[in-house]
């Protein structure tokens, strides 16, 4: 427990369980029973996850520390918070990188392999030229920085080629020399290029080396005779910069908040600890890197985000098998959707399920005669979202449809802003939310003649996420609960309301209050010698009252089975505090992204899905939607859920704040694979019905 650093309510700090979550990913990537294809793509997972965590987490504490620093009197652990994540990200990143180099070993037992700048035979050397010439050559801009004298706008999310030029070593010139940076254009092209084969080999490139070739090319005109390239990466503060005027509308002060980003401060600079010191003491100067940012001495290459984007090779075995979405037979069946739904409550469980059934119901909704009105919630979408095409249809045909649209979903305003101005133009009335909260409720409504329908989800209505999110849709015809999600779209409209909610829990409205009242109650029953637990599976748990009162319920001896993906401040097992808390974390082929409750309740059990995490963010400063589910069938479902995930001895790792990430014991040879096991169950049960 070396990296801990607790607070006074013997938890774990929230960024320092977040890296251990991140760790579980890089687990993943080291684990040889995954396919290999498979294993790259968790490193890009972990990368991205760690360029995110610096631009938003250690930006926020480097800020807060500077605050505190100015304000001499207060007292806090922000700086032995930093330092103890540096120490880890130090440490991961070298696991990091002998993995990386480990999977390249075993790619090329595959077939498979990297060539760089001097390993290219006559055919690849051709072919590269080609290519430069044909599509990257004018792609490329080089930045001669030597020349500068004033910081250049440099993109954080890419990774550049440091590039010393000079002549060769003689008396005559052995002064002149330049450096350069030039972006290594990932987006536009992938980061790798597939060569011709080598005989049976499957022959990659980096872009980075491709670059690296055409170095004379790129700068013959400058008449220099040696080239020397080295990769480096920065990652600048995240956080937006709003100038409040009174007279600025919302989407300008995101749209100019958006842009405030590129000149943020930097937080992380890693480069290549080959980079020869005179080229990499200029970056540093030019770059304004100071001390305090987490310098990373790395291999040759960086943004390894980009293995995202890997060819795609012909090599099936080397994936993870193909699932597809199991068919929901009421909907299969149905000529109406909503007139199932008004028959019984339905459910999807995205991505055992397809996203199409709810794409479907929009679309049914969009031309239908008896619907008058659709209001949903987005926070994230894709990039050719279909949800926005059916929308965009509705209105068309004269439904009176209303988007309650977050701006600030991070990373996603640029692409919200312009969804925003899109369902303007189609005439959908587009509302930005309440001032001061994050709208991150999943609901969608439709009012129809015969009977209103609504959806309370756990994930953003994304097709592309979910396909790979694992996240649960209710779709309800029941009145109390449909009134309920009407009522908060009321609320999004008119936020001067005071609305009441039986049914909902809302946050900020009593969403805290509420999951606080349901523990105390599982506490009182196990006082009683009434059944008292609660299964919970969710996110992120950090919020101090709520870890406070889980370790009250545990000492009341209240069961707790908890199923956490990342942030997890718990410190679980320890005798008189948590000792009747259990937590694990999964990392499979979905990313767990549900979230559901399960309370004892003295034995008439009460079961709830929604859209908060346990941290007070979600509970305090966002609007979120926890709905209660009253359908035996998704009880069953949800129940199951959980049980797969805590019997999960192959995926599931102990979360009891000490960072080993340790699997469960497998005792007599038994596996369980949660993920596997529930796409069976779902296979097994429509097939039993067809």
């Amino acid at each position: 427990m070396k990296h801990q650093i607790k607070n006074k309510n013997q938890s774990v700090n929230r960024d320092i369980s977040w890296m251990y979550f991140n760790r579980r990913i890089l687990d993943e990537a080291a684990n040889q029973t995954i396919p290999l294809l498979e294993r790259l793509n968790f490193l890009a997972i972990y990368s991205s996850n760690l360029d995110e965590f610096f631009q938003v987490r250690v930006a926020t504490l480097r800020r807060m520390l500077e605050l505190e620093e100015n304000m001499q009197s207060v007292k806090s652990n922000t700086k032995a918070v930093l330092k103890s994540i540096l120490k880890l990200n130090e440490k991961y990143s070298t696991d990091f990188e002998s993995t990386f180099y480990i999977l390249i070993e075993e790619l090329e037992k595959e077939n498979i392999f990297f060539f760089n700048e001097i390993q290219l035979n006559t055919e690849q050397v051709e072919f590269v030229e080609t290519f430069y010439k044909e599509e990257l050559m004018n792609s490329l801009f080089p930045i001669l920085v030597s020349r500068m004298v004033e910081e250049p706008e440099l993109n954080d999310k890419s990774t550049y080629l440091a590039v010393k030029i000079k002549d060769s070593d003689n008396k005559e010139k052995k002064k002149r020399k330049e450096f350069a940076l030039i972006e290594i254009p990932s987006t536009e092209f992938t980061r790798f290029l597939v060569l011709p084969k080598v005989d049976d080999k499957t022959c990659i490139m980096f872009l980075d080396d491709v670059i690296r070739f055409c170095l004379p090319r790129i700068f013959a005109s400058l008449n220099y005779d040696c080239y020397e390239a080295y990769n480096i990466k920065f990652t600048r503060d995240a956080e937006m910069d709003f100038e409040s005027t009174a007279y600025q509308g919302v989407v300008d002060k995101v749209s100019k908040g958006v842009k405030s980003r590129k000149t943020g401060v930097p937080v992380r600079f890693v480069y290549d600890r080959e980079t020869p010191k005179d080229i990499l003491k200029f970056i540093e100067k030019l770059l304004k890197i100071e001390k305090e940012d987490a310098h990373i001495g790395g291999a040759r290459y960086h943004n390894l985000k980009d293995l995202m984007s890997f060819p795609q090779i012909k090599r099936p075995d080397l994936k993870f098998p193909p699932q597809p979405p199991i068919p929901i037979p009421a909907f299969e069946n149905a000529i109406s959707m909503i007139s199932a739904i008004r028959s019984k409550d339905q459910y999807s469980h995205y991505p055992y399920h397809s996203f199409d059934y709810f794409i479907r119901l929009l679309r049914e909704a969009a031309i239908s005669p008896e619907v008058k009105a659709i209001k949903i919630s987005i926070y994230r979408l894709a990039k050719n979202s279909k949800v926005i095409k059916a929308l965009i249809c509705a209105a068309m045909n004269g439904k009176k449809v209303t988007a309650s649209v977050e701006l600030l979903a991070r990373f996603d305003e640029s692409s919200n802003i312009n969804w925003s101005k899109k369902m303007q133009d189609a005439g959908i009335k587009v509302i930005f939310g309440v001032d001061g909260l994050k709208v991150h409720s999943k609901l969608a409504f439709i009012s129809a003649k015969n009977g209103n329908i609504a959806c309370i989800g756990t994930g953003n209505f994304h097709e592309g996420t979910a396909t790979v999110y694992t996240d649960f849709t209710l779709m309800t015809a029941k009145k109390s609960i449909v009134d309920e999600v009407e009522t908060v779209f009321n609320f999004l409209e008119h936020p001067y309301l005071n609305p009441v909610f039986k049914e909902l829990i809302v946050s900020p409205i009593y969403m805290r209050k509420k999951i606080l009242s349901l523990i105390r109650k599982e506490i009182e029953n196990a006082k009683k010698g009434l059944p008292a637990y609660i299964y919970c599976k969710i996110n992120h748990i950090v919020d101090d009252k709520i870890i406070e009162k889980l370790y009250q319920a545990s000492n009341a001896g209240v069961i707790i089975k908890l199923l956490v993906r990342g942030n997890c401040s718990l410190i679980t097992g320890v005798r008189k505090l948590s000792e009747n808390i259990h937590a694990y974390g999964i990392i499979d082929r979905y990313l767990e992204h549900s979230r559901i409750m399960i309370f004892a309740n003295g034995g008439d059990e009460l079961y709830y899905i929604g859209s908060a995490d346990w941290m007070g963010r979600n509970l305090d400063n966002r609007i979120e939607v926890y709905t209660p589910v009253y359908d035996e069938d998704l009880k069953l479902q949800l129940k199951k859920v959980i049980e797969f995930g805590l019997k999960d001895n192959l995926k599931a790792r102990i979360v009891d704040g000490s960072g080993k990430n340790e699997l469960q014991q497998i005792i007599d040879n038994q596996t369980f694979r949660s993920q596997q096991e529930l796409y069976l169950s779902y296979k097994e049960n429509y097939e039993s019905i067809q």
